[in-house]
Protein backbone atom coordinates (compact mmCIF):
# COMPACT_ATOMS: atom_id res chain seq x y z
CA UNK A 1 0.00 0.00 0.00
CA UNK A 2 2.67 3.55 -1.13
CA UNK A 3 1.61 6.39 -0.08
CA UNK A 4 2.32 9.02 -3.05
CA UNK A 5 1.80 12.62 -3.46
CA UNK A 6 -2.13 12.96 -4.02
CA UNK A 7 -1.39 17.24 -5.34
CA UNK A 8 -3.25 16.16 -8.86
CA UNK A 9 -6.14 14.28 -7.72
CA UNK A 10 -8.58 17.09 -7.26
CA UNK A 11 -11.04 17.93 -9.94
CA UNK A 12 -14.61 16.38 -9.76
CA UNK A 13 -15.90 14.70 -13.27
CA UNK A 14 -19.16 15.44 -13.31
CA UNK A 15 -20.82 16.50 -16.93
CA UNK A 16 -20.78 20.58 -16.77
CA UNK A 17 -24.74 20.32 -16.04
CA UNK A 18 -24.11 18.27 -12.90
CA UNK A 19 -21.60 20.24 -11.88
CA UNK A 20 -23.53 23.29 -12.04
CA UNK A 21 -26.79 21.31 -10.23
CA UNK A 22 -24.54 20.22 -7.99
CA UNK A 23 -22.89 23.79 -6.90
CA UNK A 24 -26.47 25.13 -6.95
CA UNK A 25 -27.43 23.04 -4.25
CA UNK A 26 -24.54 23.33 -1.68
CA UNK A 27 -24.70 27.34 -2.29
CA UNK A 28 -28.08 26.91 -1.40
CA UNK A 29 -27.53 26.47 1.84
CA UNK A 30 -25.33 29.70 1.89
CA UNK A 31 -27.57 32.31 0.16
CA UNK A 32 -29.09 35.68 0.71
CA UNK A 33 -32.17 34.71 1.53
CA UNK A 34 -33.57 31.92 3.98
CA UNK A 35 -36.68 30.55 2.41
CA UNK A 36 -36.46 26.20 1.59
CA UNK A 37 -34.66 25.79 4.77
CA UNK A 38 -35.71 23.04 6.82
CA UNK A 39 -35.14 23.15 10.37
CA UNK A 40 -32.97 20.49 12.16
CA UNK A 41 -34.68 16.85 13.74
CA UNK A 42 -33.18 14.51 11.74
CA UNK A 43 -32.16 12.78 8.16
CA UNK A 44 -33.65 13.66 5.14
CA UNK A 45 -34.39 10.65 2.83
CA UNK A 46 -32.61 11.08 -0.52
CA UNK A 47 -33.50 8.83 -3.06
CA UNK A 48 -30.68 6.28 -4.14
CA UNK A 49 -28.93 6.04 -0.35
CA UNK A 50 -29.64 3.01 2.19
CA UNK A 51 -31.61 4.01 5.29
CA UNK A 52 -29.75 2.42 8.20
CA UNK A 53 -31.83 -0.76 9.29
CA UNK A 54 -33.85 -1.15 5.92
CA UNK A 55 -33.80 -4.96 5.27
CA UNK A 56 -30.42 -5.64 6.18
CA UNK A 57 -28.82 -2.60 4.31
CA UNK A 58 -26.58 -0.15 5.89
CA UNK A 59 -26.13 3.48 4.88
CA UNK A 60 -23.99 4.35 2.34
CA UNK A 61 -21.37 7.19 3.83
CA UNK A 62 -21.89 10.31 1.15
CA UNK A 63 -22.49 13.84 1.74
CA UNK A 64 -26.34 12.89 1.53
CA UNK A 65 -26.38 10.02 3.92
CA UNK A 66 -26.63 9.44 7.70
CA UNK A 67 -24.62 7.11 9.57
CA UNK A 68 -26.12 6.66 13.18
CA UNK A 69 -23.54 3.70 13.86
CA UNK A 70 -20.86 5.60 13.18
CA UNK A 71 -17.80 6.22 15.77
CA UNK A 72 -17.53 9.70 17.07
CA UNK A 73 -14.16 12.18 16.27
CA UNK A 74 -13.33 11.54 19.98
CA UNK A 75 -9.67 13.69 19.20
CA UNK A 76 -11.04 16.83 16.45
CA UNK A 77 -8.03 19.15 17.52
CA UNK A 78 -5.66 16.18 16.74
CA UNK A 79 -2.71 16.68 13.46
CA UNK A 80 -1.96 13.89 11.37
CA UNK A 81 0.63 12.87 9.17
CA UNK A 82 -1.15 13.79 5.92
CA UNK A 83 -1.65 10.29 4.48
CA UNK A 84 -5.59 10.17 2.95
CA UNK A 85 -7.31 7.23 1.57
CA UNK A 86 -8.87 6.17 -1.70
CA UNK A 87 -11.18 3.20 -2.00
CA UNK A 88 -11.13 2.26 -5.62
CA UNK A 89 -14.08 0.33 -4.77
CA UNK A 90 -17.29 0.48 -2.23
CA UNK A 91 -15.87 -0.93 0.69
CA UNK A 92 -17.55 -1.63 3.85
CA UNK A 93 -17.10 0.58 7.14
CA UNK A 94 -16.86 -0.62 10.65
CA UNK A 95 -17.26 0.91 14.22
CA UNK A 96 -13.77 -1.04 15.19
CA UNK A 97 -11.43 -3.16 13.42
CA UNK A 98 -13.34 -6.32 12.40
CA UNK A 99 -16.41 -5.44 13.95
CA UNK A 100 -19.56 -4.33 13.49
CA UNK A 101 -20.31 -2.89 9.58
CA UNK A 102 -22.10 0.54 9.74
CA UNK A 103 -22.13 1.81 6.45
CA UNK A 104 -20.49 1.61 2.92
CA UNK A 105 -17.82 4.15 1.57
CA UNK A 106 -18.30 4.73 -2.15
CA UNK A 107 -15.35 4.91 -4.91
CA UNK A 108 -16.79 8.39 -5.41
CA UNK A 109 -18.23 11.94 -3.62
CA UNK A 110 -20.53 14.24 -5.61
CA UNK A 111 -19.16 12.35 -8.86
CA UNK A 112 -15.00 12.61 -8.18
CA UNK A 113 -13.02 10.63 -6.42
CA UNK A 114 -13.77 9.83 -2.50
CA UNK A 115 -10.23 10.68 -1.01
CA UNK A 116 -10.77 10.78 3.33
CA UNK A 117 -8.20 11.48 5.79
CA UNK A 118 -6.72 8.61 7.63
CA UNK A 119 -6.77 9.93 11.58
CA UNK A 120 -5.69 6.95 13.24
CA UNK A 121 -4.14 3.06 12.37
CA UNK A 122 -4.48 0.24 13.81
CA UNK A 123 -2.70 -2.91 12.10
CA UNK A 124 -3.97 -2.90 8.65
CA UNK A 125 -7.34 -1.49 9.80
CA UNK A 126 -7.39 2.79 9.11
CA UNK A 127 -9.71 5.07 10.77
CA UNK A 128 -11.36 7.64 8.38
CA UNK A 129 -13.24 10.62 8.73
CA UNK A 130 -16.43 10.12 7.09
CA UNK A 131 -18.27 12.54 5.39
CA UNK A 132 -21.54 12.04 6.45
CA UNK A 133 -23.95 13.37 8.99
CA UNK A 134 -23.76 13.00 11.87
CA UNK A 135 -20.74 15.58 11.88
CA UNK A 136 -17.49 14.62 13.43
CA UNK A 137 -18.26 10.81 11.99
CA UNK A 138 -15.43 8.27 11.84
CA UNK A 139 -14.98 4.94 11.46
CA UNK A 140 -12.44 1.75 10.14
CA UNK A 141 -11.68 0.40 6.95
CA UNK A 142 -9.44 -2.02 5.71
CA UNK A 143 -6.11 -1.03 3.88
CA UNK A 144 -6.36 -3.95 2.07
CA UNK A 145 -7.04 -2.76 -1.80
CA UNK A 146 -6.85 1.36 -0.52
CA UNK A 147 -4.39 3.74 -2.63
CA UNK A 148 -2.85 6.43 -0.44
CA UNK A 149 -1.42 9.42 -0.62
CA UNK A 150 0.42 12.55 1.46
CA UNK A 151 -1.13 16.42 1.42
CA UNK A 152 1.16 18.51 2.94
CA UNK A 153 -1.97 21.04 3.39
CA UNK A 154 -4.32 21.56 6.35
CA UNK A 155 -6.75 24.87 6.46
CA UNK A 156 -7.78 26.33 9.45
CA UNK A 157 -10.88 28.33 10.03
CA UNK A 158 -10.91 30.91 13.18
CA UNK A 159 -15.09 31.37 13.40
CA UNK A 160 -13.68 34.30 15.89
CA UNK A 161 -11.67 35.85 14.06
CA UNK A 162 -13.57 35.17 10.97
CA UNK A 163 -9.78 34.02 9.30
CA UNK A 164 -9.12 31.23 7.27
CA UNK A 165 -5.40 30.00 7.33
CA UNK A 166 -3.80 27.68 4.50
CA UNK A 167 -0.91 25.61 5.53
CA UNK A 168 1.31 23.83 3.64
CA UNK A 169 3.97 21.45 5.94
CA UNK A 170 2.98 23.45 8.64
CA UNK A 171 4.27 26.78 7.32
CA UNK A 172 1.68 29.45 6.53
CA UNK A 173 0.94 30.10 2.68
CA UNK A 174 -2.02 32.28 2.70
CA UNK A 175 -4.41 33.99 5.31
CA UNK A 176 -7.69 35.45 5.10
CA UNK A 177 -10.48 37.72 6.41
CA UNK A 178 -13.37 35.34 5.56
CA UNK A 179 -17.29 35.20 5.96
CA UNK A 180 -19.14 32.76 8.10
CA UNK A 181 -22.43 31.26 9.33
CA UNK A 182 -24.73 33.45 11.09
CA UNK A 183 -25.96 33.03 14.83
CA UNK A 184 -29.17 31.58 13.71
CA UNK A 185 -26.95 29.26 11.00
CA UNK A 186 -23.04 28.88 12.83
CA UNK A 187 -20.18 27.06 10.81
CA UNK A 188 -20.08 23.53 12.54
CA UNK A 189 -17.08 23.53 14.76
CA UNK A 190 -14.50 20.66 14.44
CA UNK A 191 -12.18 18.70 12.47
CA UNK A 192 -13.25 17.59 8.67
CA UNK A 193 -11.95 17.74 5.06
CA UNK A 194 -12.18 19.15 1.38
CA UNK A 195 -14.34 16.40 0.10
CA UNK A 196 -15.07 17.61 -3.20
CA UNK A 197 -14.29 20.15 -6.29
CA UNK A 198 -16.65 21.57 -8.62
CA UNK A 199 -15.93 23.66 -10.97
CA UNK A 200 -19.49 24.35 -13.05
CA UNK A 201 -19.34 25.54 -16.28
CA UNK A 202 -22.70 27.01 -15.97
CA UNK A 203 -22.72 31.02 -14.28
CA UNK A 204 -23.02 30.27 -10.41
CA UNK A 205 -22.36 32.75 -7.45
CA UNK A 206 -18.92 30.91 -7.01
CA UNK A 207 -16.51 29.37 -10.13
CA UNK A 208 -15.41 26.87 -7.57
CA UNK A 209 -17.40 24.97 -4.90
CA UNK A 210 -15.15 23.15 -2.45
CA UNK A 211 -17.65 20.94 -0.18
CA UNK A 212 -16.31 19.73 3.06
CA UNK A 213 -17.43 16.96 4.63
CA UNK A 214 -19.75 18.38 7.44
CA UNK A 215 -22.89 19.85 7.38
CA UNK A 216 -24.82 22.84 8.97
CA UNK A 217 -25.95 21.71 12.49
CA UNK A 218 -29.06 23.83 12.31
CA UNK A 219 -30.44 23.00 8.06
CA UNK A 220 -31.26 19.56 7.68
CA UNK A 221 -31.58 20.75 4.07
CA UNK A 222 -31.37 23.69 2.28
CA UNK A 223 -32.83 24.80 -1.60
CA UNK A 224 -32.91 20.83 -2.29
CA UNK A 225 -29.45 20.41 -1.09
CA UNK A 226 -27.93 18.19 2.10
CA UNK A 227 -26.93 20.94 3.68
CA UNK A 228 -23.57 20.42 2.64
CA UNK A 229 -20.57 23.28 4.39
CA UNK A 230 -18.62 24.64 1.51
CA UNK A 231 -15.53 27.09 1.01
CA UNK A 232 -16.54 29.05 -2.09
CA UNK A 233 -16.12 32.58 -3.42
CA UNK A 234 -18.40 35.63 -3.27
CA UNK A 235 -18.92 38.70 -5.60
CA UNK A 236 -19.88 40.68 -2.76
CA UNK A 237 -16.33 41.95 -1.26
CA UNK A 238 -18.38 43.62 1.61
CA UNK A 239 -19.66 40.40 3.54
CA UNK A 240 -15.89 39.14 4.55
CA UNK A 241 -15.09 39.38 8.67
CA UNK A 242 -18.97 39.37 8.83
CA UNK A 243 -20.84 36.13 9.91
CA UNK A 244 -23.78 36.41 7.66
CA UNK A 245 -24.08 32.78 5.62
CA UNK A 246 -26.36 29.75 6.63
CA UNK A 247 -23.05 27.88 7.78
CA UNK A 248 -20.71 27.85 4.16
CA UNK A 249 -17.52 30.26 4.37
CA UNK A 250 -17.49 32.48 1.85
CA UNK A 251 -13.62 33.00 0.86
CA UNK A 252 -11.89 35.99 -1.01
CA UNK A 253 -10.76 35.44 -4.77
CA UNK A 254 -7.22 35.07 -4.16
CA UNK A 255 -8.27 32.61 -1.33
CA UNK A 256 -10.17 30.30 -3.96
CA UNK A 257 -7.62 30.09 -6.36
CA UNK A 258 -5.41 28.79 -3.50
CA UNK A 259 -7.54 26.43 -1.82
CA UNK A 260 -8.76 25.48 -5.26
CA UNK A 261 -4.85 23.65 -5.39
CA UNK A 262 -5.63 22.00 -2.22
CA UNK A 263 -5.74 18.37 -2.79
CA UNK A 264 -9.31 16.34 -1.71
CA UNK A 265 -9.23 15.03 1.70
CA UNK A 266 -7.21 17.42 3.20
CA UNK A 267 -7.93 18.43 7.18
CA UNK A 268 -9.89 21.34 7.93
CA UNK A 269 -10.29 22.49 11.34
CA UNK A 270 -12.92 24.82 12.16
CA UNK A 271 -12.88 26.33 15.89
CA UNK A 272 -13.42 29.25 17.41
Amino acid sequence: MATRNVLHLRRAALPAGGLAAAALLLLGGCGGTASGGTASGGPVPVAGTAAAGTAGKVPEATTYGTVPGASKDVAPGDTTDGVVAHPERSVPVYDHPGGRTVATLPAEQLGGPTWVPVVESSGGWRRVLLPSRPNGSSGWISGSGLRTAHTPYTVRIDLAHRRLTLLRSARTAGRWTVAVGGPKTPTPRGRTFLMAMLAPAKKTPSPIVLPLGTHSATLDTFGGGPGTVALHGWPDASVFGKAVTHGCVRVPKDALKALSQVPLGSLVYITG
